[in-house]
């Protein structure tokens, strides 16, 4: 099979390019227009050369490549709500003034120990019309009058912009909201806010309000708590409120998947649904009526959901997979895949950076190219042992495929994934089938207590599976190091080691050596360049203070913490340690003088005891020092100033005064996050 030969690959791989440039480069709109129509221009006309002369088809092609690549830029931008006049990040004054903003809520999210938290749409700040989407954290209370989706609110206060992570290697919170063109969070409480009598009743009210009614019927009929939540997970993709000791379990045992529904959950449901059209004919009509019956069924099962971004494209792909198999196209599944993919991408192009969408479909595509492969290995006889061969390659395929990501992301490997798989599917399979008619009853009233009694006791057996599994942590390898030239050299390597058992040859398999080759030169240049590397830094803690010097791979840290063994332990350092592919040398506690590359740093701490016969070109205060920073800066005459996370907020400010009366930088970790010396 020959995918590389379908036209709409020659499209997607330069469409998908154009994203990426948009992206990372971020091209003016203006520029990427005029070169947009530019080379529309040009396809055209060698679309019509083309026709009369066969020898320019090549130009024409290029040209194809060329338009798809521009579109690719442009549907980005398009996409990127900052480049729209009337988003809200243009109002300078809502970000530093109280204003009265008015929202609609559109999605509910988890709740924190503290907030409700909700997406909200943006309508208007002050008197002027508005757009965007933000978070909304609207405090707890004891009073029981909540809100729906599509409730418009009114308040008066201040939006946050979403800040970066104030610590190297760790997780940008921000950087993701942005890829969702979410950029800033509304705090407030209950009391404060204004609900509006007008409900704006959109597809996102109705599914909200389909989900409140399965909610309250699952409830009536006195579903635990914790199944009925996990429940929720795995056949409507909701898992807000789902314990993290439950979280924990899955992503141990290596089933997280499980609880994000995904193509799993919606291939079953779409099994479930032909099963169920079995009786009808395969005549024209027939499959049209089947057709139509899916389509419809996928569709509703969407906005039951919430209408998801993972469940939208999980729908998205099946439906086509629907429609390939009526059109009797299902032999050629890659084919499938690409169209929902680009048509996906075309109307919500940032889900390209997003994680569950790369894993998804590589998921999906490594289960149809190797798990085939896979299955020629053996071909056992006994039914029973050919259902377990065929969980075990299809588990196999699609950890296989995430793997390199995987690691990238996750820097963890759950190792044993496949026993997990096993052990799950038959269960998974009940569950799946019993849940979509629990749900169904849950639409119109309450399910009968026997079903629900069957549902909860076979989620109450598959969270004890789990957690069984998960109990086993030594086969957890985490902390593993793994950086962007491992990803793509891993991946050649699987790629090529693939095409040449499908059918080998002498040049597959120098491919094959050429990858491995590559890898190899990945963990040489990734270990000589962290070998040179030397720098210390001073992180971003509110209750200690870390601070850690490099040099190479080998860390000393030194912590204001008398019980050095838990800063060493924290969630900070340890990504630090990951992502410089680094070892924790020794810990000592924190000194009041350090030497770093000829540099000498002076800490201040809670005593105030300083060295005043050294002149540090940095000076770094921790604990919330009682000192007279001016005296201070006449004595020491420092070049800059460091306060970490450890300070009081009053006093950063009397300090930056200080420091900007003599003209010396001041680093508060605080606001531009840990501070770098190399």
């Amino acid at each position: 099979m020959k995918v590389l030969d379908f036209p709409l690959v020659k499209i997607t791989i330069p469409f998908i390019f154009g994203l990426l440039v948009s992206y990372y480069c971020q091209p003016p709109l203006k520029a990427s227009l005029i070169f947009l129509g530019f080379s529309t221009i040009l396809f055209c006309a060698s679309y019509f050369i083309s026709k009369r002369n066969k020898r320019a088809k090549t130009f024409f092609s290029i040209n194809s490549f060329l338009i798809s690549f521009f579109v690719g830029i442009c549907v980005l931008l398009f996409h990127t709500d900052t480049f729209d006049k009337s988003n809200y990040t243009y109002s300078k004054t809502v970000f530093e003034n109280q204003q009265f903003i008015t929202f609609t809520l559109r999605e509910k999210l988890k709740s924190n120990d503290y907030n409700d938290r909700y997406i909200g749409l943006i309508n208007s700040i002050g008197d002027k019309v508005y757009s965007g989407r933000i978070i909304v954290n609207i405090q707890k209370d004891s009073l029981k009058n909540p809100l729906i989706i599509g409730n418009t609110i009114r308040v008066e206060t201040t939006l946050q912009r979403t800040v970066s992570s104030k610590n190297p290697n760790q997780f940008d919170y921000a950087k993701y909201l942005s890829d969702k063109q979410i950029y800033a969070q509304l705090y407030c409480k209950k009391s404060e806010i204004k609900v509006s009598r007008t409900i704006t009743k959109d597809i996102w009210y109705y599914s909200g309000r389909l989900h409140s009614t399965i909610l309250k019927n699952l409830e009536s009929a006195h579903f635990n708590k914790d199944e009925m939540n996990v429940a929720l997970a795995l056949i409507l993709g909701q898992q807000q409120e789902i314990s993290a000791d439950i979280i924990k379990d899955y992503q141990y045992s290596g089933a997280t998947h499980v609880l994000s529904v995904s193509g799993l959950h919606v291939g079953f449901i779409m099994l479930f649904i032909i099963f169920v059209l079995k009786p009808i004919p395969n005549t024209r009509k027939g499959s049209a009526i089947k057709l139509v019956t899916i389509l419809i069924s996928l569709a509703g099962f969407a906005v039951i959901s919430g209408l998801s971004p993972s469940v939208l494209r999980s729908v998205v792909m099946f439906s086509f997979v629907a429609i390939g198999n009526h059109l009797r196209r299902s032999g050629n599944i890659y084919h499938t895949l690409l169209v929902s993919l680009l048509l996906i991408l075309l109307f919500e192009p940032y889900f390209l950076f997003d994680v569950g969408f790369q894993l998804s479909y590589l998921a999906l595509f490594f289960i149809v190219w190797l798990q085939p492969e896979l299955n020629k290995i053996w071909k056992p006889k006994n039914k029973f042992i050919l259902y377990i061969w065929n969980a075990l390659t299809v588990s196999f395929a699609a950890q296989i495929g995430t793997l390199p990501l995987c690691l990238y992301y996750f820097h963890q490997f759950p190792g044993l994934f496949f026993v997990t798989n096993i052990i799950i599917l038959p269960v998974l399979s009940f569950i799946m089938i019993a849940g979509i008619i629990v749900m169904i009853f849950a639409i119109f009233k309450s399910p009968p207590e026997i079903l629900v009694y069957i549902f909860e006791k076979s989620i109450f057996i598959l969270n004890q599976l789990i957690h069984y599994v998960a109990s086993f942590e030594s086969f957890v390898i985490q902390g593993i190091s793994f950086n962007f030239y491992y990803l793509i050299t891993l991946y050649l390597v699987i790629i090529s080691a693939t095409i040449w058992s499908q059918k080998p040859s002498y040049n597959k398999l120098i491919a094959v050596f050429i990858s491995i080759i590559l890898f190899q030169s990945a963990l040489i240049y990734t270990k000589r360049e962290i070998s040179n590397q030397k720098e210390l830094i001073v992180y971003n803690v509110k209750k200690n203070t870390l601070i850690s010097s490099r040099n190479g791979n080998t860390i000393t840290l030194f912590a204001s913490d008398t019980t050095s063994n838990k800063s060493s332990k924290s969630n900070i350092f340890n990504s630090y340690l990951v992502g410089n592919f680094s070892v924790l040398n020794k810990s000592q506690k924190l000194k009041n003088v350090l030497f770093f590359k000829g540099h000498k740093i002076s800490i201040i701490d809670s005593t105030g005891i300083y060295a005043n016969s050294i002149s540090p070109e940095i000076l770094i205060l921790t604990q919330s020092p009682k000192i007279n920073l001016d005296r201070v800066l006449t004595q020491l005459q420092p070049k800059i100033i460091i306060a970490d996370g450890s300070n009081s907020y009053t006093l950063q400010r009397i300090w930056q005064i200080s420091c900007e009366k003599k003209n010396i930088p001041f680093h508060a970790t605080a606001e531009k996050g840990f501070y770098r010396l190399n």
